[in-house]
């Protein structure tokens, strides 16, 4: 990281970071053709969990190539002067993620999985039934690498 000097290194700040958020954004690329799409997601500590439709481009591209990036933000708050343009700047706390993305294929792990996904967002744990459940594709990201970074305002 060039700013080490925001880089946050304690990873349960950083996980911390990443329960905090209310969206993900996952970073796909196939043939040097980047895509980057917002996801409702669920974590774990270890993965980033989330659920598609049956088709799509994100499916496409996944299945392509599963090597992909996750990234978070919170607390992100503009600063600005009312006499330079060039000090305006950013505080937030981000975290960005590199892994591998799986389809979670038997129902077990299916509603495994969107149970993280649903107590992320609502701190209990549901039931899932067929039809659901074979309308809806869910997936497991396994991090390998997670990066915290913190831009504080300095008033």
């Amino acid at each position: 990281m060039r700013r080490s000097d925001r880089e946050i290194t304690d990873l349960e700040t950083i996980h911390e970071i990443v329960r905090g958020c209310l969206i993900c954004r996952l970073g796909l690329a196939v043939d040097g053709e980047p895509y980057v799409v917002p996801i409702s997601f669920g974590f774990d500590g270890e993965a980033v969990f989330f659920h598609t439709a049956p088709q799509g481009r994100k499916i496409e591209m996944m299945e392509a190539n599963p090597r992909v990036c996750v990234q978070f933000e919170r607390n992100v708050e503009l600063v600005t002067d009312d006499d330079e343009a060039c000090v305006w700047t950013f505080c937030y706390e981000s975290v960005i993620g590199f892994g591998t993305v799986a389809e979670l294929v038997d129902d077990r792990e299916k509603s495994l999985g969107l149970n993280r996904v649903m107590m992320h967002y609502s701190d209990r744990n549901w039931s899932f039934d067929g039809p659901s459940m074979g309308a809806t594709r869910v997936w497991r990201v396994d991090l390998e690498i997670l990066t915290g970074k913190r831009s504080e305002n300095k008033e």
